[in-house]
């Protein structure tokens, strides 16, 4: 989802400008943050990919959002509603850069960035809102043909094409979509006969 601000030169004036920035790298696998431990910061992947994921009594995953370039998250911005876990994984090896913004005042040096931050955290947060509206109504829909179509149709969107790649392994899709793998790859059969989309492993073309 596109933003309506220079997400990039943010970031950039943030680390040059702000000394409480700390940029931290993790490993493929590793956990970035969890979420039972209230801390007022917020994170901002510069590399990478990252999912926040569960797992329910059963111990099966649940994908509930994924993480690209960009996309800001934290234990601040996410309501904790049940005492299960909820942790940020790295999916692919991640740069991330952390501000703990209730704590400006420790700054060693005078930082006057501060009030932009302040400027601009309702634009990170309203992108954040966004994302979650989007992930919202995905899981509304009640059948695996019509939550496929409706990411697809996202993504496409996203890369203002008719062709994309889906930034996941299909147990992950399945995981994120919180839908059967097996009857998640049955209707992604069905779409292919029915001349509806292509697909080429990761690689799904929308042909209707």
């Amino acid at each position: 989802m596109k933003r309506n601000f220079d997400i990039d030169n943010f970031i950039n004036k943030l680390q040059t400008n702000c000394k409480l920035t700390e940029v931290k790298e993790y490993q493929a696998g590793e956990v970035i943050t969890t979420f039972l431990i209230r801390r007022n910061q917020f994170c901002i992947l510069l590399e990478g990919e990252a999912q926040l994921i569960t797992y329910d009594k059963e111990g099966n995953k649940k994908i509930l959002y994924y993480y690209k370039k960009n996309d800001i998250f934290g234990e601040a911005l996410f309501k904790i509603y049940m005492d299960r876990e909820l942790f940020v994984l790295a999916k692919k090896k991640c740069k991330i850069l952390i501000y703990p913004y209730d704590t400006a005042e420790k700054c060693n040096e005078i930082c006057t960035y501060h009030i932009e931050v302040l400027r601009t955290l309702p634009d990170l947060i309203l992108h954040n809102i966004a994302e979650q509206n989007f992930r919202i109504l995905l899981l509304t829909h009640k059948s695996v043909r019509d939550k496929l179509l409706t990411y697809f149709h996202a993504l496409s969107t996203e890369n203002n094409n008719k062709s994309f790649i889906i930034p996941f392994s299909l147990t992950d899709l399945s995981d994120y979509l919180i839908i059967d793998r097996s009857a998640m790859m049955r209707e992604l059969k069905k779409l292919q006969d029915e001349k509806i989309i292509k697909k080429e492993k990761n690689k799904i073309t929308l042909l209707k």
